[in-house]
């Protein structure tokens, strides 16, 4: 199966020239066959002749350019009509004939200009052959009719096949665009999540050391922290941008440290974090831990922004289907999420996509609370 995928694959590669002769050689061999000679197409009652020079390049006409069938589509029409004009008005009546219609599907499936002059020019040609062959032969003119619609058949065949590529095409293409658009739309909320967090922190904490001038070694401290801070931030970014490596597998895990370290950041921003995480992580959690330390990144840097200062208590419990997750901050009751709409509004769709819930509303006038709760796929 392999060996046929492959030999497949090899023959797909190859110019179409190449991979449309034995077409070609097919009509010209079967031309040449005994039982089959004079029991082609038969237009105008011209009377039979057996095969003669002259008749093999009318053969070698009529079925060689059908190798170019897909590259000179209106070429490949125009020198296959020509040997089949040859071929009844001198009586051969091939079977290589039929590569007429041959020639006629695939110039209204790949003819990409001046369809319409194409497509006049040849029912032209076709008047002038049924006008010398009623001259030479006995057909009756509702005989030119039938086989002429039988040859538009042919290219409306050829026209269905090119309008239905197109459609395929255009749908690839929306497909492509979609996928493109929710692409740049992940990696602008994980730029969000990453770079709002960590340069939220070190802005308060760069404020803060606008006053402690006086206290060189708690000025130490947060300027150290702020480096901290700046490095994480790096580490966090580099992380993302292997995510977006497209040599990089699929990873829906946090960056490394789980969510304590994203706990201690806020700490050291001078944010009162309460932590708690019950339970343990589950090994097969899929993209569900990711999800659930985004969110309580965006709750922690919410906190720092708009509620700097004010008690924060963490809460995560690890359950065997789901994780759930709570992140309160207390302050007055005018504390809001706010933001671009990325933040929160980006959690409420990630979260939705796993099938779980998501909230975030004023605590009764005593805060704010963000709280989910993230199916993990694990459960049996």
């Amino acid at each position: 199966m392999i060996e046929h995928r492959a030999a497949l694959a090899r023959w797909r590669r190859l110019d179409p020239v190449v991979r449309d002769l034995p077409l070609g050689l097919v009509f010209l061999a079967a031309a040449f066959v005994p039982i089959l000679q004079n029991h082609g197409t038969e237009l105008g009652g011209v009377p039979s002749r057996a095969l003669d020079v002259p008749g093999v390049g009318v053969l070698l006409l009529e079925t060689l350019p059908l190798a170019g069938r897909r590259r000179w589509p209106a070429l490949c029409l125009a020198l296959v009509s020509l040997g089949f004009a040859l071929d009844q008005l001198r009586g051969y009546h091939s079977v290589a004939g039929t590569a007429l219609g041959i020639a006629l599907v695939s110039a209204g499936a790949h003819i990409s200009r001046r369809r319409r002059t194409a497509a006049v020019a040849f029912s032209a040609a076709y008047v002038l052959l049924s006008v010398v062959l009623h001259q030479l032969g006995s057909e009756p003119v509702a005989e030119y009719v039938t086989f002429y619609v039988l040859l538009a058949f042919a290219w409306g065949i050829g026209a269905w096949l090119r309008s239905t590529r197109a459609a395929e095409a255009e749908r690839r293409r929306r497909v492509a665009a979609d996928t493109l658009a929710a692409e740049r739309t992940r990696i602008a909320r994980e730029l969000h999540d990453v770079v709002t967090h960590h340069v939220t922190a070190m802005v308060v904490q760069a404020e803060a050391a606008r006053y402690l001038t006086a206290a060189p070694e708690r000025l130490a401290e947060t300027l150290t922290a702020i480096t901290g801070t700046g490095r994480r931030a790096i580490t966090d970014l580099r992380h993302l941008l292997d995510l977006l490596n497209p040599d990089h597998g699929e990873d829906g895990t946090p960056p490394p440290g789980g969510l304590r370290p994203l706990v201690e950041h806020a700490r050291q921003a001078g944010q009162p974090v309460e932590f708690t995480e019950e339970g343990t992580p589950a090994e097969s959690a899929g993209s569900a831990d990711l999800v659930a330390y985004r969110v309580v990144q965006e709750a922690l840097t919410n906190a720092l922004k708009h509620a700097r200062g004010c008690h924060t208590e963490v809460r995560v419990r690890h359950g065997e289907r789901e994780i759930e997750v709570e992140i309160a901050t207390a302050g007055p009751p005018s504390v809001s999420p706010g933001g671009s709409g990325r933040g929160l509004a980006g959690l409420r769709e990630r979260v939705g996509l796993l099938g779980g819930d998501f909230s975030a509303d004023a605590d009764g006038g005593a805060g704010f609370v963000v709280r989910a709760r993230i199916p993990t796929g694990s459960g049996s």
